[in-house]
């Protein structure tokens, strides 16, 4: 059984979320607090989401510094799965993790829908059971999910596949229509969008499962 640990900051929100939907698709969730210095004995971690110390500064600025990511840096390297949800995608951008970074949405609005994604590439440890092109159906939930970079990142992210999903009809200004990228290794993959509240039938869709199962 994968074992996925949830890595929660003060101001966590969707810690509980992530844990129910990796056990409803077989997995077995390992809570990790922030101050944390091991990922335990986790074959894969998500960063949840939320408003991880109260979003000050900007989302993920001081939590970048918490402990528990120098071991999610060193699971990292070392080739383990890591996947940030929401905040937790402004966190990997944070700490260098991965490229570009969060702003706010376009026309200053908080967006709380669900989205049509599109499957850009399926060599990622979240994409790996979807299929190229493929349209997912899954929630956002977020005011700074706007993803920017410069010119010469944004060109590296095309020509290396790391754009892991882009959104149909852009909801909040991203670049490309980004909704996630991935690292150059494969195994980092930050995106806004809410799988796990799209894992089972009850949530209305089971579109996130493609993507979390992916993981485990």
């Amino acid at each position: 059984m994968t074992t996925v640990g949830v890595v929660m900051f003060p101001g966590t929100n969707c810690e509980q979320d992530v844990a129910w939907a990796v056990k409803v698709l077989g997995g077995e969730p390992e809570m990790l607090w922030h101050a944390d210095r091991t990922v335990g004995t986790s074959d894969a971690v998500v960063i949840a989401g939320g408003f991880a110390h109260g979003d000050y500064l900007r989302t993920g600025a001081i939590a970048r510094f918490s402990p528990v990511m120098e071991a999610v840096a060193d699971f990292a390297r070392g080739g383990g799965p890591v996947v940030g949800i929401c905040n937790g995608f402004q966190i990997l951008c944070e700490a260098g993790l991965l490229a570009g970074a969060l702003q706010k949405n376009a026309g200053l609005k908080f967006r709380c829908e669900t989205v049509d994604l599109r499957v850009e590439t399926t060599s990622t440890v979240l994409t790996r059971n979807a299929e190229p092109g493929q349209i997912l159906r899954i929630p956002i939930n977020h005011f700074e999910g706007n993803f920017v970079c410069d010119e010469r990142t944004l060109k590296g992210l095309q020509e290396n596949d790391q754009i892991v999903l882009r959104y149909v009809e852009n909801p909040n200004g991203s670049l490309d229509d980004i909704a996630g990228i991935c690292n150059d290794g494969r195994n980092i993959v930050g995106l806004m969008p809410h799988p796990e509240r799209a894992s089972e039938a009850l949530l209305g869709s089971t579109d996130g499962a493609v993507l979390l199962g992916s993981l485990l």
